[in-house]
C-alpha cells in the first residue's frame, strides 16, 4: 500500500510539470467583462506586463462585454481549465450577480476557483463642485429639509454605488431617489449637467475630477480614509454607520483548474500585484494594490455574495434583463 502511495506522489509530481509546460506554450488571456476603458480593464493592463514576467510567457487582455458579465464568465468556462484563461472580475459579476439574476448562468462556489485578489477599492460619495454642502453630514441635512427626494446616480442598476446608495438610505433615513445610468461616465455628466446632486463611484473613477476640483469629495464609505484624500471623513466618522463597501477587483479560473495550477498563477499575481511599477500605478490612481491566497479570496467571496444578498433581498432589487 504505501508502495502504491509513493508511485502515485511521484506520478503526480511529474504530471503537474508536465502539464503546466504544456501550458506555457499559449499565452495567458485575462477576460474583462466590461468595454476597453473603464476600471477593470485599466487595472488588467496594468498588471499584465508584470503577470507575463512572473509566468515567463505572453499575458494578453481581451474585452469581452455584455450580459452584466455573463458573457466573460461564459469565455472561461467554455475555455480549457489550463489556466491559460483567467477572470478578472469586481466585485459585481462576482458576488452581487447571483442575487440581482435569478437566472444567472453561472455558478461563481460551482464554476470558479479563486486564484487571488487583486485591488480593494472603496466608494467614495462626490457632489457638483457648487453644492453648499461641505461634507455628507450637511449634505444630508440639506436634503432631509427638502420637500421632493434627491436625486442621487449610480453607474447602474445593482451596481455597487447603487447598494452603498441603498446603505446610505438605511442609515440616515433620507428622502433619496435613485436614478441608475449606464456606467460612470453618463452618471459624472449628470452630476455635472446639475441632473443629478450626487453619487457614488471607486475612488479612482472619479480622483481626476477630486483634483480638478471639479466635484467635491463629501464622505468615504469605508472604514478608514483614503490616503490620497486624508480630509474626507469616513461615513462613519460623520454619524452614519454601515455606509461600508469594498468593490474589490479579484481573479478567477475555472473550477476544473488543477490545484497546481492555480497554485502558480496565484504566486504570479502576487508577484505582479508587487511589481514597483504596477502597484505604483494602481496606489496613484486611487486603488488599493492587494494580493492574497486563493482561500481568504474565497473566504471574501463568500461573505460578500452574503452581503449584498441580504441588502438586494431587503428592497426588492432586480437586475434589468
Amino acid at each position: 500500500m504505501k508502495k502504491r502511495t509513493l508511485l502515485f506522489a511521484l506520478l503526480s509530481a511529474i504530471y503537474a510539470p508536465c502539464a503546466l509546460a504544456q501550458a506555457n506554450n499559449k499565452p495567458v488571456r485575462i477576460i474583462v467583462a466590461f468595454a476597453p476603458g473603464g476600471p477593470v480593464d485599466a487595472m488588467a493592463r496594468t498588471i499584465a506586463e508584470p503577470l507575463g514576467k512572473s509566468l515567463g510567457r505572453t499575458v494578453i487582455v481581451e474585452n469581452k462585454p455584455g450580459a452584466s458579465g455573463a458573457i466573460g464568465a461564459g469565455e472561461v468556462l467554455k475555455s480549457e481549465a489550463d489556466g491559460s484563461v483567467i477572470w478578472l472580475t469586481s466585485v459585481g459579476a462576482a458576488a452581487i450577480n447571483p442575487a440581482l439574476f435569478p437566472k444567472l448562468t453561472y455558478n461563481m462556489q460551482k464554476d470558479f476557483t479563486p486564484i487571488s485578489l487583486v485591488a480593494n477599492n472603496v466608494e467614495v460619495f462626490v457632489a457638483h463642485e457648487k453644492n453648499p454642502a461641505k461634507d455628507a453630514k450637511e449634505f444630508i441635512a440639506n436634503a432631509k429639509a427638502k420637500k421632493e427626494p434627491t436625486p442621487i446616480g449610480s453607474s447602474g442598476k445593482g451596481s455597487i454605488p447603487h447598494l452603498a446608495l441603498v446603505q446610505l438610505e438605511q442609515s440616515t433615513g433620507a428622502d433619496l431617489l435613485h436614478v441608475p445610468f449606464n456606467g460612470m461616465a453618463p452618471a459624472l455628466n449628470n452630476l455635472l449637467g446639475g441632473q443629478v446632486d450626487g453619487f457614488f463611484a471607486d475612488v479612482p473613477a472619479v480622483m481626476a475630477q477630486i483634483k480638478g476640483g471639479r466635484v467635491k469629495a463629501l464622505g468615504m464609505a469605508s472604514k478608514t480614509r483614503h490616503p490620497l484624500l486624508p480630509d474626507v471623513k469616513t461615513f462613519e466618522e460623520q454619524g452614519f454607520t454601515s455606509v461600508d463597501t469594498n468593490n474589490w477587483y479579484g481573479m478567477f479560473a475555472s473550477a476544473k483548474t488543477s490545484p497546481e495550477v492555480i497554485k502558480q498563477l496565484n504566486r504570479a499575481v502576487q508577484q505582479a500585484v508587487a511589481d514597483p511599477a504596477a502597484h505604483a500605478k494602481m496606489t496613484q490612481s486611487g486603488a488599493e494594490p492587494k494580493s492574497s491566497s486563493p482561500e481568504e479570496m474565497g473566504a471574501m467571496l463568500k461573505a460578500d455574495t452574503e452581503k449584498w444578498a441580504q441588502v438586494i433581498k431587503a428592497r426588492n432589487i432586480t437586475g434589468d434583463e
